[in-house]
């Protein structure tokens, strides 16, 4: 018999598929209902110590082989995502499904306040998103591009609160190992990889316009996987901490993929936007065949195994 659940920082998750911070993580019932359509992890929509009303429509494109957006962080603030997340995280209990509150600000103080205000919802886990690439016009370079400005973030958040930390790095960067290297030595618990990738841009033939209203856009969906095995593959090599592996998984094979690369965890964002929620349930079941199929009672026995060939 196959055994999916996994253990994270400390934490049982009945499966390692975890809804990635995004469209399906603003309201609690939308939350309660992903986990209930079989998430093994809930992760809610970022939140800052502000309210942002973020980029005006339209905000995201299906492209084909992916999908490009810029929503611009929008969220309520941090002291409305609390109540927010304290409601979720009770029927979440319920579950046995594990909650994940994910934080950005644009300042080193501006997270370490969100990482305390937080706290009060009592996530299992708190994922610093340091990394989006949408709003630089606004909060400047992303730090999680320079490996001094992520560990400074990273202690800052350490010393804010006693939560299990995950820290969300991008992949628009060649020095993606040390920066990991350097939010781990700060104090990082957990890493996220990866972010959307670039920003990108599409343009509408007819208008001869950028499709986004934000102009550009991060990537996300099955067209970035193979960066994202990557960048799991190097981090599982470099760093001695547990990864949530994300971008781009569609499937059973897709999420194994991640896990032999060396995830723990698997995110899963871009296949609930066409799918729905019940992809999970049908992820998990394409796991367990599989699985089954090579003998494979548990992930551990396969986590990791790109590393070996």
């Amino acid at each position: 018999m196959v055994d999916l659940t996994t253990t994270f920082c400390g934490i049982s998750f009945p499966n390692p598929l975890v809804l990635a911070s995004g469209i399906l993580g603003t309201e609690a019932a939308l939350m309660i209902r992903v986990a209930r359509c079989g998430a093994g992890g809930i992760t809610g929509k970022s939140c800052g110590p502000v309210p942002r009303h973020g980029h005006p429509n339209p905000t995201v494109l299906d492209w084909g082989p992916g999908l490009i957006n810029a929503v611009g962080l929008a969220n309520p603030g941090v002291d409305e995502k609390i109540s927010i997340l304290e409601d979720t995280k009770r029927e979440l209990k319920k579950l046995g499904v594990p909650l994940i509150a994910s934080i950005f600000a644009d300042t080193v103080e501006g997270f370490a306040h969100v990482a305390a205000r937080i706290g009060a919802a009592h996530p299992d886990l708190i994922e610093v998103n340091m990394s989006c690439p949408n709003v630089a016009a606004e909060f400047g370079r992303p730090f999680a591009l320079d490996a001094e400005a992520a560990a400074a973030v990273t202690r800052a958040v350490k010393a804010a609160t006693t939560i299990p930390i995950s820290v969300k790095l991008s992949p628009n960067t060649a020095e993606l190992v040390s920066i990991a290297r350097a939010v781990v030595a700060a104090g990082a618990d957990a890493l996220t990889a990866i972010n959307t990738l670039g920003p990108g841009m599409v343009i509408d033939l007819e208008s001869g316009c950028p499709v986004l209203a934000n102009r550009v856009g991060g990537v996300s969906g099955p067209a970035i996987r193979p960066i994202a095995v990557r960048c799991v593959y190097e981090l599982a090599r470099a760093v001695d901490v547990p990864i949530i592996g994300t971008g781009g998984v569609s499937n059973g094979r897709d999420a194994l993929e991640m896990i032999m690369a060396g995830a723990t965890l698997v995110g899963v964002g871009s296949a609930v936007y066409w799918r729905g929620p019940t992809v999970f349930a049908e992820i998990t079941h394409e796991m367990v065949e599989w699985m089954t199929a090579h003998g494979v009672r548990r992930l551990a026995e396969i986590r990791g195994r790109a590393h070996a060939a």
